[in-house]
């Protein structure tokens, strides 16, 4: 079911459920966690989904209907992070429209003893990679003002602020849109 993608150096595809990170920017020694298995995420995996959901996000949570409709979409890609086969770490959800050659990375979370461990820019790259794919030129996410860790770790991933988004969230909170163009 995932297909293989292409890196922007143009090496032969590698396919998504073998990617692995290492987070370089770390100086300690790497944590038990840091290698990362990235792959598209299946029905089996759909507790775990909205477990994380519902750990992660106070607001704009999404239902366990929307993940199973994500799940089987042309439109939209779950993926997961794990460890060792079976430790959920992580999911993201990147939609396509078609036609546009613009990416949208709609959701991105990690178990909280997860974080600072790699799982989120393993899971961003693999988003990049799968639009790159889809031929998008760009990725574009929203991002609350008030995420801290998520918008250092966006820029540190090259990603750039385009847009202000007062009251964006359905808590009333502040947004940002980045965007990052990929090469």
């Amino acid at each position: 079911m995932a297909s293989g993608f292409t890196s922007t150096l143009r090496q032969p595809p590698i396919a998504l459920q073998n990617v692995q990170h290492r987070d370089p920017a770390s100086m300690r020694p790497a944590p038990a966690t840091a290698s990362v298995r990235v792959r598209r995420a299946e029905t089996s995996d759909l507790d775990d989904l909205v477990t994380l959901e519902d750990r992660t996000f106070d607001s704009d949570r999404m239902t366990r209907d929307q993940y199973r409709r994500h799940l089987d979409s042309d439109s939209a890609l779950v993926l997961v992070a794990s460890a060792n086969h079976r430790r959920f770490l992580g999911t993201a959800v990147v939609f396509f429209r078609k036609g546009s050659s613009v990416a949208r990375l709609y959701s991105l979370a990690s178990q909280p003893e997860s974080r600072g461990r790699g799982v989120g820019t393993a899971l961003v790259e693999a988003t990049e990679a799968a639009a790159r794919q889809r031929r998008c030129r760009s990725l574009r996410l929203e991002v609350r003002t008030d995420n801290i860790s998520a918008i250092k770790l966006y820029e540190r991933l090259g990603y750039r602020c385009i847009d202000s988004l007062p009251g964006y969230y359905q808590d009333g909170a502040d947004g940002w849109r980045y965007e990052k163009v990929l090469g």
